[in-house]
């Protein structure tokens, strides 16, 4: 990608990539709360608990078990 299309990209808020098809980054958090499960984030944020799964992927290096999540814990919303 050229300077000046790289400029561009910044100016139009496109996130720029060297892979088209990659996804974007996680820019919004969630901080755990006390009773909180990665199903009920998902329905909470997403509306649709089947997406516990795209949370926990998404801060695997955070969480090493879908079930222990700790109040407290900031995780990435992808």
């Amino acid at each position: 990608m050229g300077i000046l299309k790289r400029i561009l990209a910044r100016a139009k808020g496109s996130p720029e990539t060297d892979n088209p098809g990659a996804r974007p980054v996680a820019r919004r958090t969630y901080l755990v709360a006390r009773g909180d499960s990665l199903w009920k984030i998902a329905r909470r944020e997403y509306g649709d608990a089947n997406r516990w799964y795209e949370i926990f992927t998404a801060n695997r290096r955070l969480v090493k078990t879908p079930d222990l999540i700790h109040p407290g814990m900031t995780l990435r919303l992808p």
